[in-house]
């Protein structure tokens, strides 16, 4: 079906190979290419349009933004033209995978109108029309989201609508994309829209922004906002009291629902209304989101008691024996090679594989000194052990550090090496970092690599913003660590397979050597 964008069209459907609409005469063609063919959405300043680009053979969904402009003068629209011009330039600006591309922007037949990367997904909004978020959705939310408020406002640039609507989760990655940047700041600024005072629903907006002043600080509300609709269903104005300017969200919780105190004052001091006593930019708000996680992460970790006995497994590849001498003497466990078969999709749910306290067997095939990961890994510090993981693995193939390995070249990694490089990983992060853990979780989803990142929180891209967006934390996700920076090529996406197969073809030497 071909869709009329005709404003003033009462019949809009047509076939889809009609070039002019039937009724009214118009053009069904943008550019001679782009195709609408769906009504999905419309709003005070125009609709938006489900379209397929008929200019590439794969005919891709795209998403067409129509704005409306009532005032027929001249000089008005020109002006606006102008505006919506130099606004789109600020648009194709913001380059990230949680924001829709900007394919084109153009005028045609007095309509304004913006193409962009169409989001198959469903909204926030139809999601909380079937479900409440629990805490742990909100931190999802909260840390996906920020890292997308932080990228913009650097950028100078203020959404002004955060709210359900307008943050689709992405099917094809479980991530939240941003939509709806408004092309109308621009235009309303210039008094160019007399008719429309404000941007953004008044339930999510900040009150500065009810009087015409936006500060990054005014997203961050309509965030905190977003989140206290996700988890109660109840429409936000309905929550705040005018007399005493106060949120009663806790209030409306749903009945056995309880929210942790980390989440609750992180929220408190989103809703605030006075800007002094709210946050002023995203990367304070991911600070203490990311101090509350680690705590809450400490606080498990103390109260958990051992998961494995040394009696239940000793890891046959090390080449270590017990001493007999003593035989009334209990056995010392020993670090394993490989986590146990367990769900991988959480710390409560991942097996800690390391139960020895004796520093891992550091053995080579190159001669390569493996001290300094050591020393990194036992101080914690996992960035310049993730660093050096790569460095050693480029020594041990006789390359120059930094270089980039290729998939076949995971295939020539010496066993001892890679072994060894695994076992440090394993044992000075308590069996929740290394090469075997992503391999077990790489398993656990049958290969899936979107899976797997989602599982322990990567990027399904390769790029400098997705290695930003590592957390050098021992309370990070199981397998986030070390990281795939040492993958090059056009295949990093299959580096999981290779290097499964070779941990599997290590395994398998040792045990047979025994």
């Amino acid at each position: 079906m071909s869709y009329c964008l005709n404003p003033e069209c009462q019949q809009p459907e047509n076939s889809n190979t009609a070039e002019l609409c039937l009724n009214c005469g118009f053009n069904l063609l943008l550019r001679q290419r782009y195709r609408p063919i769906q009504l999905i959405g419309r709003g005070g300043f125009g609709k938006t349009f489900l379209a397929i680009d008929e200019d590439i053979p794969s005919q891709p969904r795209c998403a067409v933004k129509q704005f409306y402009f009532h005032d027929r003068d001249p000089k008005i629209f020109n002006k606006a033209l102008e505006l919506f011009h130099q606004e789109a330039i600020r648009l194709d600006d913001l380059k990230h995978p949680q924001i829709p591309k900007l394919l084109a922007c153009f005028e045609q037949e007095r309509q304004i109108y913006l193409v962009q990367e169409f989001i198959d997904g469903q909204t926030l909004k139809q999601e909380l029309d079937r479900s409440v978020c629990d805490e742990n959705q909100i931190w999802q939310v909260l840390q996906d989201l920020l890292s997308v408020l932080q990228f913009i406002h650097d950028k100078r640039v203020i959404h002004r609508d955060i709210k359900p609507e307008n943050i689709i989760r992405r099917q094809s990655d479980n991530k939240l994309v941003l939509i709806d940047f408004g092309i109308a700041k621009l235009l309303t600024d210039s008094a160019l829209l007399r008719s429309a005072t404000l941007i953004g629903s008044q339930d999510y907006v900040a009150p500065e922004q009810m009087r015409g002043k936006v500060f990054p600080a005014s997203d961050l509300y309509s965030l905190g906002v977003t989140c206290i609709r996700l988890m109660t269903q109840v429409p936000p104005l309905d929550m705040y009291d005018c007399n005493t300017e106060r949120w009663w969200w806790r209030d409306f919780l749903p009945k056995g629902t309880s929210i942790s105190n980390e989440l609750g004052e992180i929220l408190d001091k989103l809703l605030q209304t006075n800007l002094s006593q709210r946050y002023s930019f995203a990367a304070e708000v991911l600070q203490d989101i990311n101090a509350a996680l680690d705590l809450r992460h400490q606080n498990f970790l103390s109260l958990k008691t051992p998961l494995a006995k040394p009696s239940q497994r000793i890891a046959p590849t090390l080449n270590h024996r017990h001493n007999s001498a003593n035989l009334n003497a209990p056995p010392t466990p020993e670090p394993e090679i490989s986590p146990t078969k367990t769900p991988a999709n959480s710390a409560e749910n991942l097996s800690l594989s390391v139960i020895s306290n004796l520093d891992p067997t550091m053995i080579s095939a190159r001669a390569v000194d493996y001290t300094r990961l050591r020393d990194f890994l036992s101080k914690k510090k996992w960035k310049e052990a993730d660093r050096e993981t790569w460095t050693v693995m480029c020594q041990s193939l006789s390359l120059t550090p930094g270089t980039q390995l290729e998939i076949s070249q995971i295939y020539q990694l010496p066993c001892p090496d890679l072994q060894t490089v695994d076992r440090l990983w394993l044992h000075y992060s308590q069996g929740r970092f290394g090469f075997s853990v992503q391999k077990e979780i790489y398993e656990s989803v049958k290969g899936d690599y979107v899976r797997f990142c989602d599982r322990v929180n990567w990027q399904t891209y390769n790029s400098a913003t997705a290695l930003g967006q590592i957390k050098f934390s021992q309370q990070a996700p199981p397998g986030h660590l070390p990281y795939r920076s040492w993958v090059g090529g056009v295949q990093w996406l299959r580096h999981l397979d290779a290097l499964s197969a070779k941990l599997t073809e290590c395994d398998n030497n040792a045990a047979a050597k025994l």
